[in-house]
């Protein structure tokens, strides 16, 4: 098992993680500097999983929501200016300022909340005062850890709303002075201190310290030497290894760049050394960790987001995701399949593969919290940071008691896996804040709805417009942008528009979901494709174009799903089995037609053929009622003709044309 072994020595051990943002040029932090990070990252983290599990409630304590939410705020900015400081050297006198201002001004907001919130209307200075200083220590919060887009984006459309009222037409807004503006967005709940603050807070917390735990006991690992011991041996199975690895562990993460650091350290050099193209082991990999963002039942951070904005049960969103996810996937399988077929690609050497049986045996308790979270969200329908925390509990008790090979938890790595998740959540908090400034002033200017009849009027009456503009606004705002940032921008400003045409919510969310979120992959910034061609050492542009390739499924298939919620598994149960299987099928069937392979060697006509049937068998029954289905049994008799011509050809030349395919 030598692939096991160098692969697990490449994992970089967990207490070798850095309390600070450090590269080449970085230097340490001094111990004292490190201690205090310590204290506000793992701080952060109790006092959110406290809050998840009502602890304060259940000893009697009484606080406005708003009021943690400003402690973990204080928290967040007292780390980020020590995190992400502004020199390679220890944190300078500016950086411990920032650190301390906004540590000391957000606690003084808790404690003082409720007589600023009552005295609100009357604008008194120290609320003033406060809420300015937050706006701005949050916008360079948000500037030191995902750059310039983000915060250009805030400022211009809190600079739209002070204006807005000055400009004709259909985006005129509410007039709202500056300062009656300012405290409004620190203060009100519709604001900093709101709903996506509370949940990144709460939800998010509770799933990133569940992975934590994970990872550190074993779990990783155990994921890892599941996917190489189930694909490794199956026809290209290095690309497999890593779509299996990279969407678990990315449903666990939810952070595509870490998660491809993570995992394509490993997957990327396997692919490449089993004979794929630096390009296309890159591109798979990029697009595996993408899509782990979308695999249910965890579903990364977006998720508990959506069904906290939509008002539904955390399990409703993941039911509603399942079948995107499967087409997702499928097709993602079937090109890295039918490419291994088509290159001759062999599967990982047998003497590197773990036994099945003897990895489950090892490890087969590491599926217990992912059914504890299954069971806590839909049998006993609790809520989304409950069910983490059950799952965290039996992570727990599996690392101590029981681990994975060598690997076992101590009672010290709890400390360590609250300190990790506090530094890995501040990315996040600072941009649901960020998101807070947004929302407020949407609702205290109106710009929501000006935006939303905006959309409305430029689609014209036809939603395929409005879904085509859609797209583009989301893949264009989405760029260079964290997943997370994606989706709280495009559901205040994309998704009401769509809503209001008649879409099914959950559908307009997850539309917007799907494409924000393939503005990781696609040019000219797809971020985690630069990522993953960086480790592979391929060029970046064509490794996104390839990624495009790769999971052309999540540009398509919401424009399905807007269209026939029963891909949502929305509806009667016969039209759901037609359209999940017709969806499969003309999925497998594309995604052939991209390759070039189809039971064996597809020549141009060929492929054009399969691909027409493909995009026939994709459309759903609920598109177009009955004669949809006609239209569908013609696909499927189309692709049948293929498939019987493409057996029938004669074994050499699938040979003939098997060896081209070797020398190219």
């Amino acid at each position: 098992m030598r692939e096991n072994e160098m692969a697990q020595s490449e994992r970089p051990a967990h207490s070798e993680i850095p309390l600070v943002d450090e590269s080449a040029e970085t230097l340490p932090a001094p111990v004292w500097q490190r201690t205090i990070m310590a204290a506000f990252a793992g701080g952060l983290t109790l006092i959110s999983i406290a809050q998840a599990a009502d602890l304060p409630s259940r000893l009697g304590y009484s606080y406005y929501t708003e009021q943690f939410l400003a402690i973990v705020l204080g928290l967040s900015l007292g780390l980020v200016f020590l995190v992400r400081r502004t020199g390679p050297q220890a944190a300078g006198l500016l950086d411990l300022a920032f650190s301390g201002l906004g540590l000391g001004l957000s606690f003084y907001v808790a404690w003082a909340y409720p007589t600023l919130v009552s005295s609100a209307m009357m604008l008194p200075w120290d609320a003033l005062i406060a809420g300015i200083v937050l706006f701005l220590l949050v916008l360079e919060g948000l500037r030191r850890t995902v750059g310039w887009t983000l915060v250009i984006v805030v400022l211009a459309i809190c600079g739209y709303g002070l204006v807005g009222h000055l400009v004709p037409g259909v985006l005129q807004t509410r007039e709202v002075a500056a300062d009656r503006m300012a405290v409004y967005l620190s203060f009100d709940p519709n604001g900093l201190l709101g709903v996506t603050l509370n949940v990144a807070a709460t939800v998010v917390v509770a799933f990133v310290f569940f992975g934590q735990l994970l990872l550190r006991s074993g779990g990783g690992d155990f994921f890892n030497d599941i996917a190489l011991a189930t694909m490794g041996r199956r026809r290209g199975g290095a690309s497999k290894i890593s779509i299996v690895a990279s969407g678990l562990f990315g449903s666990i993460s939810g952070v595509v760049v870490s998660n491809i650091v993570a995992t394509g350290i490993v997957t990327i050099r396997l692919m490449v050394n089993s004979g794929f193209r630096r390009t296309t082991a890159a591109a798979i990999e990029a697009v595996a960790s993408t899509g782990g963002q979308i695999a249910p039942p965890v579903m990364g951070a977006v998720a508990f987001l959506m069904a906290d904005i939509l008002q539904k049960p955390y399990s409703e969103i993941v039911v509603a995701a399942l079948v995107p996810a499967l087409l997702y996937y499928v097709s993602l399988f079937v090109q890295a399949d039918l490419l291994a077929a088509k290159q001759n690609i062999r599967p990982v050497e047998g003497e590197d593969i773990p036994p099945v049986a003897g990895v489950m045996r090892r490890g087969w308790v590491f599926v217990v919290p992912f059914a504890a979270i299954v069971m806590a969200l839909f049998w006993f329908n609790q809520r989304a940071e409950t069910a983490a925390l059950w799952g965290g509990l039996a992570t727990i008790a599996i690392g101590l008691i029981v681990g994975y090979g060598k690997v076992r938890m101590r009672l010290g790595d709890l400390w360590r896996c609250a300190v990790e998740t506090g530094q890995s959540i501040t990315e996040i908090i600072m941009i649901s804040a960020a998101a807070g400034f947004i929302i407020g002033v949407l609702n205290v200017t109106g710009l929501g709805f000006a935006v939303t009849f905006a959309l409305v009027d430029l689609g014209q009456g036809s939603l395929f417009l409005l879904l085509l503009i859609s797209a583009a606004v989301c893949l264009i705002l989405g760029m260079g942008m964290p997943t997370v940032g994606v989706y709280l921008l495009l559901a205040v400003l994309v998704a009401p528009s769509l809503v209001e045409t008649g879409v099914e919510p959950i559908a307009a969310h997850l539309f917007i979901f799907y494409l924000g979120m393939m503005s990781m992959v696609t040019p000219p910034i797809g971020i985690g494709a630069f990522f993953a061609a960086s480790i592979a050492k391929a060029s970046p542009l064509p490794t996104a174009l390839e990624a495009m390739r790769f999971g052309w499924t999540a540009y398509i298939v919401p424009f399905l799903f807007v269209f026939s919620p029963a891909l949502l598994l929305i509806g009667d149960p016969l039209d759901i089995a037609l359209a999940v299987i017709t969806a499969v099928l003309g999925v497998y069937a594309i995604s052939a037609a991209f390759i070039g392979w189809f039971a064996g060697p597809a020549g141009a006509l060929r492929r054009i053929f399969i691909g027409v049937a493909g995009v026939v068998l994709l459309l759903p029954p609920g598109i177009g009622g009955g004669s949809t289905l006609w239209v569908n049994a013609a696909g499927f008799l189309l692709l049948l003709v293929q498939w019987l011509a493409a057996i029938s050809l004669p074994a050499s030349r699938h040979t003939r044309t098997h060896e081209k395919w070797r020398v190219e």
